[in-house]
């Protein structure tokens, strides 16, 4: 267990902005330096099979230039693991992908293709990858992500979030709060990201099993309005105080 919660700013979005009209400007590697300052912990980009947001090219220049260290998502297909292989990025996490899909839709079904998924994290182990596996908060896939000798998983909280708020939001919270000390329990890293936004931050970041929420679009949507260092920095307090309270050390 550990009381450090980390946050790691996907950037996929600004790529998302850029693409609808071509050329280069919004910048998602300037994205990534303004998240460098205003307190990101680390930099997340999805490289897609379709690339409707993030490119080869902005994958290149952010292992290049950013300094904080750089999660890839990608599908467990052969082009993203030579690709991976290629770069060595410092993180990996391995995440389902439909191409009609508009987000990912849930978890990696790790169970359902074990000798696969183990066969892409071992390649990712031997290059020096960290590697995680993007999961529903389910003890069948966290047993199954132990299996392939991933150290990590990320659980989905897309669910959660979009849960009406009461009775339903606090089911699919214990849902998380119980993976969470299951994973530990096997000895796994626990992440957590999808959706989560100002409202719903707070009590995912008061598990204190977890170490990373990982969070994008409502950051890069939020920026539209207040700007991209005042949202990170607003979620990055508003996590911060949850864990803090969750220990007891606010107002002591």
């Amino acid at each position: 267990m550990t009381d450090k919660l980390r946050l790691g700013v996907n950037i996929d979005h600004v790529a998302t902005i850029r693409n609808a009209r071509g050329g280069d400007h919004p910048d998602p590697v300037r994205a990534a330096m303004v998240a460098a300052e205003a307190g990101a912990d680390g930099i997340v980009c999805h490289l897609r099979e379709d690339r409707r947001h993030i490119s080869d090219e902005d994958l290149t220049r952010l292992i290049a230039e950013i300094s904080l260290p750089l999660n890839l998502e990608m599908a467990a297909t052969e082009e993203m693991l030579e690709i991976a292989l290629r770069h060595c990025p410092p993180g990996v996490c391995l995440v389902p992908e439909k191409r009609q899909e508009v987000t990912t839709e849930g978890g990696l079904d790790v169970a359902g293709q074990v000798d696969h998924i183990g066969r892409f994290v071992g390649a990712l182990n031997d290059a020096g990858s960290f590697v995680s596996l993007f999961i529903d908060p389910d003890p069948a896939q966290i047993e199954a992500t132990k299996a392939t000798g991933a150290p990590a998983i990320e659980l989905h909280t897309g669910t959660y979030c979009d849960a009406p708020e009461g009775a339903v939001r606090q089911q699919e919270l214990k849902r998380v709060e119980d993976a969470t000390r299951f994973a530990e329990g096997l000895g796994l890293e626990v992440r957590a990201g999808h959706g989560l936004s100002f409202d719903t931050v707070g009590p995912i970041a008061a598990i204190r099993g977890v170490v990373e929420l990982n969070i994008g679009h409502f950051l890069i949507g939020e920026a539209i309005f207040t700007g991209l260092d005042s949202a990170l920095r607003r979620m990055r307090s508003l996590m911060d105080n949850a864990r803090a309270d969750a220990l007891g050390e606010r107002g002591a």
